[in-house]
């Protein structure tokens, strides 16, 4: 497939999720992305779960190159500078104050390359009252309104992936697109700021224009029962999703491949303002019917009626599915550390081809000598 940002080179001082994310995000596009990591122990998420090769570090670290430097080092400060004169983009993800202590400041780093692309990924942004407190994933989920769309209302707990974290990656690789895009008409560069409290304020956007537009304030059962979405479990302990939505041929076909049509004389449900009304109710009467039967003949039934379905998966089961086969979503690479290196390719197609190629997370300072060899060449030239 074309790689759109082949010509485009990135470095990366990122270290967890948001900033390594933002640099994956660009490398599946096809730039060179380097990430700088500290000599020894490197992005501390790669020793997550013990060793340097954690199944954390690897989900955003694909498609890159390691170099190992320490920017306190006066010899490593001026390979990395070097570095820098070399990029189009540079990506980190410190609170603010301490990019500048590293040597990775925008004033600094514009000495080198004027016309830098320079993202800066922060909790809270880089001013204002809550500029120096230490943010994490939930957090910003908390911050932003949205932890409380997700806690279940019995037994309450933080659940679910690390959201904030990734959303703001995606939002700053974004961006960083379209400085890159601006900057091939104005030849200048652009500071980009980005927080984990503004992406998800804006990735929380439906809720609160519920609340500015009619004042409700939106909880973890708000959409699911607007949307008619149900998820059951079935007779062999898998479970199985449904999204219904608005129009009535699909509470029609969900009756029908039940065997519960007598449920449309029942004033309670006959209407979808009645059955998002009587929501709880619906559920006791469909849980015991779904345990009748397996999820896969359900997924018929539910098929053969025309019902939005789908098996809820788990992990070990998703990329399985004959769909997700079809579109080659499961990519391998080969891995020093794993042997084999399985991922997710990146969604998009560009004219109809997807984007098979991935290369394995870099050990740490893999391509160390190969970058300064480069360098040093470049400085000779």
């Amino acid at each position: 497939m074309p790689k759109p940002l082949s010509h485009i080179r990135v470095v990366e001082l990122g270290t967890y999720i948001t900033g390594p994310a933002a640099g994956m995000h660009l490398a599946d596009l096809g730039a060179e992305v380097i990430k700088v990591e500290r000599p020894g122990t490197g992005d501390p998420f790669r020793a997550f779960k013990g060793g340097l090769y954690s199944p954390h570090y690897q989900t955003y670290n694909r498609n890159k190159r390691s170099i190992a430097l320490d920017t306190k080092d006066p010899e490593d400060l001026a390979t990395f500078h070097a570095l820098i004169a070399t990029a189009d983009v540079f990506i980190q993800n410190f609170r603010p104050g301490v990019a500048e202590k590293l040597g990775a400041g925008e004033e600094e780093l514009r000495k080198h390359r004027p016309d830098l692309i320079y993202c800066a990924i922060s909790g809270f942004g880089p001013s204002g009252p809550a500029r120096d407190r230490p943010a994490y994933d939930t957090v910003a989920q908390a911050a932003s309104g949205y932890l409380r769309l997700l806690t279940p209302p019995e037994n309450p707990r933080v659940i679910g992936p690390a959201i904030a974290d990734s959303v703001t990656g995606q939002y700053a690789a974004m961006a960083c697109l379209a400085a890159l895009m601006e900057r091939t008409q104005t030849g200048e560069g652009r500071r980009i700021d980005i927080s984990m409290l503004e992406a998800m304020c804006h990735f929380n956007l439906d809720s609160f224009t519920h609340y500015y537009s009619v004042g409700e304030v939106m909880g973890p059962l708000s959409r699911p029962v607007v949307s008619q979405s149900y998820t059951f479990e079935c007779a062999d302990g898998k479970w199985i999703a449904i999204h219904m939505s608005s129009p009535t041929k699909f509470w029609e076909g969900l009756l029908a491949a039940t065997g519960q049509e007598q449920l449309n004389d029942d004033p309670r449900f006959n209407e979808r303002l009645e059955r998002i009304q009587h929501q709880d109710e619906l559920i006791a009467i469909f849980t015991p019917v779904f345990r009748e039967k397996s999820r896969d003949a359900w997924c018929d039934l539910l098929e053969e009626h025309e019902v939005p379905y789908s098996p809820a998966y788990d992990s070990d089961e998703a990329l399985e599915d004959p769909q997700a086969q079809h579109l080659k979503i499961k990519v391998e690479a080969p891995s020093r550390e794993l042997g084999t290196f399985t991922t997710v390719r990146p969604p998009y197609n560009f004219d109809g081809k997807p984007e098979l190629d991935v290369t394995a997370p870099p050990v740490l300072d893999e391509h160390g000598d190969d970058i300064r060899a480069e360098l040093a060449r470049k400085k000779v030239g």
